[in-house]
């Protein structure tokens, strides 16, 4: 499946800034053509990563200033950094899932939306292997299915496809709740518009 963005901190003292600033960059290079499931696997992968990672650090940079990467000493804090990195993971897969295969079906005529539980339990496999933790993981999974059940595949991704995982970005960040309280509406449109510029992205890229 190529390089991926790990979810796994063993190394966050050291690393954690470094990943935070090579996603950064790595959002930005040439992308290959998704023309197959292998593919959009891939891309739904690397892109929830990308932007679970990026809008998390972001906002705990803004919030905490210069004094941002002195908090990777404090092991309660990269324990909240982890539990809300995998949480808000979890959904921007679901999100991502969800909006491309509404799209392929609109505009590709896929009727096998099985497809889409295939790829988000592919992933969550190899994330288990990656750290993820089994609880996570199995939440992630009911809270799919659940989702899944209720979705309208002709509108969802002409919606408001990415509102959930902007949602659990608010709600996971381990931020003051009286401060994100204020920040609410700029958190979510933070990640809402990430969110637009990989819509794009896929839509270019589509090729089935």
């Amino acid at each position: 499946m190529g390089l991926k963005y790990r979810f796994n901190l063993k190394d966050i003292k050291i690393e954690d800034f470094k990943v935070y600033l090579f996603a950064l960059f790595k959002g930005i290079l040439p992308k290959k053509k998704i023309k197959n499931f292998l593919d959009l696997e891939a891309f739904i992968q690397k892109k929830s990563a990308w932007v679970s990672q990026v809008t998390l650090y972001n906002y705990l940079k803004t919030r905490m200033g210069t004094k941002y990467v002195l908090h990777f000493d404090d092991e309660v804090f990269l324990e909240s950094i982890n539990l809300a990195k995998w949480n808000i993971y979890i959904i921007a897969l679901q999100d991502l899932t969800f909006f491309t295969l509404s799209y392929i079906h609109n505009y590709f005529n896929l009727d096998d939306f099985e497809k889409s539980r295939r790829i988000y339990e592919s992933i969550l496999d190899e994330e288990l292997k990656n750290g993820m933790p089994e609880d996570i993981a199995a939440y992630g999974k009911k809270t799919f299915s659940e989702r899944l059940e209720k979705i309208d595949w002709k509108k969802y991704c002409h919606t408001l496809p990415f509102n959930s995982s902007a949602l659990a970005l608010y709600k996971w960040a381990p931020i003051a709740e009286e401060l994100k309280t204020l920040d609410r509406k700029i958190v979510l449109n933070s990640m809402i518009l990430k969110w637009d510029n990989i819509k794009d992205e896929f839509i270019k890229l589509a090729k089935f």
